[in-house]
């Protein structure tokens, strides 16, 4: 890796840092509006279950006297304008959480072109190219079967079967993996 490279990752794990601490300060915002929105509903509830949008006069038009009137209104008040300012946060905390995959999104991207050039110039180096080891080889195929219509023919080797590869295949005692594919490949 060149220094100009490692330089680059630097920034790049800085900028994601920065942005996780600005997600995180986000999200203690918002469940700081959160409290105070319920704190405000629980001033609401108090004064006899009144909620949003009950009335504050009696039948014939006067005041409710077995009310707080002030501090219903300004409960009330406190209520559109703190679910405002939740909206403006929920808004940003999107935008942050856009931003933050995005940048992961294109560090994955640079990991990849990154480890393609180191594979190309390995296979360059040398020359016969790396192939994938096989873990299994197919003895025969039953005409019309899902092996038959992929093209599969005998003496094939498989170097790879869904997740199972000669990484992480033991023995045909994994089958149950290698059954839950076929069986999707039957299905359609």
């Amino acid at each position: 890796m060149s220094g100009e490279e490692a330089r680059h990752r630097a920034e790049s794990s800085e900028a994601r840092a920065a942005a996780v601490s600005d997600l995180q300060e986000l999200m203690r915002r918002k469940e700081e509006i959160e409290a105070q929105i319920k704190a405000n509903y629980d001033v609401l509830e108090s004064q006899k279950g009144i909620g949003m949008k009950e009335p504050l006069v009696d039948c014939e038009g006067y005041p409710r006297a077995d009310v707080d009137l002030y501090q219903v209104r300004t409960a009330r008040h406190n209520i559109i304008c703190l679910q405002n300012d939740h909206k403006a946060v929920m808004k940003q905390v999107e935008e942050a959480l856009h931003q933050l995959h995005a940048r992961d999104k294109e560090k994955q991207a640079r990991d990849m072109a990154e480890a393609q050039e180191e594979a190309m110039s390995h296979r360059l180096g040398s020359n016969s190219p790396i192939l994938p080891q096989a873990f299994a080889k197919v003895n025969s195929i039953s005409p019309g079967s899902p092996a038959s219509i992929a093209g599969l023919q005998v003496d094939d080797e498989i170097v790879e079967f869904g997740s199972v590869n000669t990484q992480n295949f033991q023995s045909l005692q994994n089958r149950h993996e290698l059954f839950s594919v076929r069986l999707a490949l039957t299905a359609n």
